[in-house]
């Protein structure tokens, strides 16, 4: 299973959901999937949920985009 996490303003995690790995064989091919069914344009990034890259993403949390990191709120 991969995890995204859906960007809001000011970068902030609004919703994280799963994507089948067989439909999520890259972060681009999870994010094109999740909006085509939700029928949007939003920014969606990959989580992952042993941290392992960019951290895991809670809602709440934020994304820096300059590191490439999942922040927790403080």
């Amino acid at each position: 299973m991969a995890y995204f996490a859906k960007l809001g303003v000011g970068d902030i995690v609004e919703k994280v959901v799963s994507v089948n790995d067989d439909v999520a064989i890259s972060e681009q091919a999870g994010v094109d999937f999740l909006n085509a069914t939700f029928q949007t344009s939003d920014v969606w990034k990959q989580t992952y949920l042993d941290g392992s890259h960019r951290g895991y993403a809670g809602i709440g949390y934020s994304y820096d985009r300059e590191s490439d990191l999942f922040v927790a709120p403080i």
